[in-house]
C-alpha cells in the first residue's frame, strides 16, 4: 500500500472529478472504454504499468507520483553536503572552542538517532558542524561516536572511501581504549566492505574480536566451539570453567558479537563459506546470552541480527533459496520489528537482490516496497537500492510498486 494507504483507482477517480470530468470524458481522452475506467477506480482492474499510470496522469493534469502516493517528505536522490561534510573531515588546524561536553553529547546522541531513523537528509546537514565542534571538545567518547556516525553514513551514501576516512579517524581517537577502539573497527569493516575489500575487512574485524572476546570465544581457537554457546549474564561475566577473569559489561559482549557477523559478511565475500558458517555461529552464541540490555554502543546486536546475517551469508553463497526461506521466517519475529528503522531498511534492499538472483520479481518488488516504507531514504537516497530498483523495473509489466519508486528515484521508463 502507498504512504496514505489510497489506493491508486481511488485516486484516479478524485482527480477525475476534480477536473470535472466523466467517466466517459476520461475513457474518451484515453481512448478506452468507460467501462474500464470504472474497473479501475473501483480497484478491480490492476494499474500495474508505469506508462499506463503515465497516460492517466497526463490527462489528469497531475505528475504520475501523484496517483502513485509518493511520500514526499522524503525527497529522492543523494542529499546534497557530501563536499561540506569531505571539507570537515579535512580540517587539520587547531579546532575552536566547542560548547559544553553535556550539550555536545546530547547533540551527538541527537546525531546517532537520526541515523537510527534513516533521517539521511539532515544528518548531512548536520555533521559538518558536529565534526568541528567534537574535535574542539577533544573527547575520545564523543569523537568516536561521531566519527562512527560519520562513516555509516557514507557508506549509505556510496562514498566508500570517504567512510574509511572517518573510521580510520575513529580508531584513531579510541587510543588505548578497547571499547572506543572495537566500536571503531565495527565501522573499519563495514567501509571497507563497501569498497569491496572483504579481505581486509575480515581480517580488521576478526582482529577486532579476538581482542575483545574473552580468550574461549577466540576465533580459530581451539575451544570456540564449545564455549561459545554457553551463556552469560546481563552484566557480561561467564560460567563455568575458562570465565573471563575480567567481568564484562553486555555492552561489549555486542560489540564483540557485531564485530563477528562483520567478519563473517566478509569471509562470505571473499567466498570463504566455512569461516563465514564459523562466524555466524560464534555470534549466535554471544547473541543467546543478551537479554534485555540498553545498546549504548547502538549495534542493533542480538539473535534476530545474527538470523539476518545468516540469510545474507547464503545469499552471498549463492544459496538464494535457503537465503529467503530464512528471510520468510526472521522478519515475522517480534525482535524484527525491534530494529532500528535503518537497519531494517537496509536489509530488505538486500533481500530485494536475494529474490532477483532466483528470478523472484514480486518477491524482490515486496522487499523494496517493506524498505521504502520502513526507512524511505534507505530506497531514496542510496545508490545501492537505485540498481536495485531499476533491475526489478526492467521487467514487462513491473510490479506497481516498483513502478512508483522508479518514479520516485527518477528512473523513468
Amino acid at each position: 500500500m502507498t504512504s496514505d494507504d489510497v489506493p491508486i483507482g481511488r485516486r484516479v477517480a478524485r482527480w477525475r472529478v476534480r477536473r470535472s470530468m466523466t467517466q466517459q470524458m476520461l475513457a474518451d481522452r484515453l481512448r478506452r472504454s468507460k467501462s474500464w475506467v470504472d474497473k479501475v477506480e473501483r480497484g478491480v482492474r490492476a494499474l500495474d504499468r508505469y506508462s499506463v499510470i503515465q497516460e492517466l496522469a497526463h490527462v489528469l493534469r497531475v505528475d504520475p507520483e501523484v496517483l502513485l502516493g509518493q511520500q514526499r517528505s522524503t525527497p529522492a536522490g543523494t542529499p546534497e553536503g557530501v563536499d561540506d561534510i569531505r571539507a570537515a573531515l579535512a580540517r587539520y588546524g587547531t579546532p575552536q572552542a566547542s560548547a559544553q561536553t553535556d550539550e555536545l553529547r546530547r547533540q551527538v546522541g541527537y546525531a546517532g538517532l537520526s541515523y537510527q531513523h534513516a533521517h539521511y537528509g539532515q544528518l548531512v546537514r548536520v555533521l559538518p558542524g558536529l565534526l568541528d565542534a567534537v574535535q574542539g571538545a577533544r573527547s575520545p567518547e564523543l569523537l568516536v561516536q561521531t566519527y562512527r556516525i560519520t562513516s555509516s553514513l557514507l557508506v549509505k551514501l556510496g562514498e566508500a572511501d570517504l567512510a574509511w576516512l572517518a573510521a580510520d579517524r575513529a580508531m584513531s581517537a579510541a587510543g588505548d581504549d578497547p571499547i572506543l577502539a572495537a566500536t571503531a573497527a565495527i565501522s573499519v569493516a563495514q567501509a571497507l566492505r563497501a569498497s569491496n575489500r572483504d579481505r581486509l575487512a575480515l581480517t580488521a574485524a576478526q582482529t577486532a574480536a579476538n581482542r575483545i572476546l574473552p580468550a574461549d570465544h577466540e576465533v580459530g581457537g581451539r575451544r570456540g566451539d564449545q564455549t561459545a554457546r554457553q551463556p552469560h549474564d546481563q552484566r557480561g561475566e561467564g560460567r563455568g570453567e575458562g570465565a573471563p577473569a575480567r567481568r564484562r559489561s553486555a555492552g561489549e559482549w555486542a560489540v564483540g558479537g557485531t564485530l563477528l557477523v562483520q567478519a563473517a559478511l566478509a569471509a562470505a565475500g571473499c567466498g570463504e563459506r566455512r569461516r563465514a558458517d564459523e562466524l555466524t555461529e560464534r555470534a549466535a552464541g554471544v547473541a543467546a546470552g543478551l537479554r534485555g540490555y540498553d545498546d549504548p554502543h547502538r549495534t542493533s546486536f542480538g539473535p534476530v541480527a545474527v538470523e539476518l546475517a545468516r540469510v545474507l551469508v547464503a545469499a552471498q553463497r549463492g544459496d538464494a533459496v535457503e537465503a529467503l526461506q530464512r528471510h520468510s521466517t526472521v522478519v515475522r519475529r517480534e525482535g524484527w520489528r525491534r530494529l532500528p528503522a535503518e537497519y531494517r531498511g537496509a536489509y530488505l534492499v538486500d533481500a530485494a537482490t536475494a529474490y532477483l538472483k532466483v528470478g523472484d520479481l514480486r518477491g524482490a518488488a515486496r522487499a523494496l516496497v517493506d524498505a521504502d516504507s520502513a526507512a524511505p531514504a534507505e530506497v531514496r537516497c542510496r545508490p545501492l537500492a537505485r540498481t536495485v530498483i531499476a533491475d526489478v523495473a526492467r521487467a514487462q509489466p513491473a510490479p506497481a510498486g516498483v513502478a512508483r519508486l522508479a518514479a520516485v528515484v527518477g528512473l523513468t521508463r
